[in-house]
């Protein structure tokens, strides 16, 4: 087990290390005061509400586009709406309630319209990324409530610069390939062992991200209203979300690769 600084507690209460922006300084401020206080159960409560909201529109997503309803229509809509659900929850953190369900259902729209792409060419992996997703959030959450991985500053910091690298690394791809360079950075669409391994170590460190996550919401609970508990929720879901994608880019390589 990763032992605490001697000097811990004091340093986390001026210094919150996150890699989600849901969790940022500029997001957690400026919330009224009240009685009643966020609670890590309560938002557990709501990330299931909202994981089934998104289920649910992810098959309604699947059923609109086995009976000929434009795919790219349902993506592009599910994508635009999340962004602005997201940013009416950031400005919004009253409304939070009603936004961020609001992204949810947005969200299955997203993930279905994607979710069908994988699909067509790998019959199989959809139903895995899924499993992974969830039993991954599951573990993650054990293993913090049970205390079995302390969330150190040290370790704050090295998944902070991990995950500057990766986006550094997927920013660059994504420029090399708009503009008809080949390198070995070019990691996007590639099944070479670099790419896989890449993959891998990225969807190793967002994983770890969660704990991030758990570790901001348990300094956050008894002190922030009880309406930042949907805020959280929104939270988790964009770090699930990321630990979806890198699990479905993953197997998708390794299945090209054999």
């Amino acid at each position: 087990m990763w032992e605490l600084p001697p000097n811990f507690t004091i340093m986390a209460s001026y210094n919150y290390k996150t890699t989600n922006p849901a969790f940022s300084r500029g997001v957690w401020r400026g919330y009224s005061s009240t009685s009643n206080k966020m609670t890590v159960n309560g938002i557990l409560l709501k990330a299931l509400f909202c994981i089934i909201l998104v289920a649910l529109s992810t098959f309604l997503t699947w059923s609109a586009i086995d009976q000929g309803f434009n795919i790219h229509l349902l993506m592009y809509s599910g994508l635009i709406a999340t962004l602005i659900f997201s940013l009416l929850t950031v400005l919004f953190h009253k409304l939070a309630p009603v936004f961020v369900p609001l992204y949810a259902l947005a969200l299955g729209f997203f993930l279905g319209s994607i979710t069908v792409f994988a699909k067509s060419k790998f019959n199989e992996i959809p139903t895995q990324t899924i499993e992974i997703t969830i039993s991954t959030f599951l573990l993650m959450l054990f293993l913090y409530k049970a205390r079995l991985v302390q969330v150190s500053q040290r370790i704050k910091s090295a998944l902070v610069v991990a995950v500057a690298i990766i986006i550094t690394i997927y920013a660059t791809s994504w420029t090399l390939q708009f503009i008809n360079i080949e390198t070995p950075f070019i990691i996007l669409d590639n099944t070479s062992y670099l790419s896989i391994a890449f993959n891998i170590i990225a969807a190793g460190v967002v994983v770890f991200t969660l704990l991030l996550d758990f570790d901001f919401i348990e300094r956050k609970k008894n002190h922030a209203p009880k309406y930042m508990e949907w805020v959280a929720t929104w939270g988790l879901l964009i770090t699930i979300v990321w630990v979806y994608i890198e699990a479905i880019i993953l197997i998708k390589r390794m299945v090209l690769n054999k």
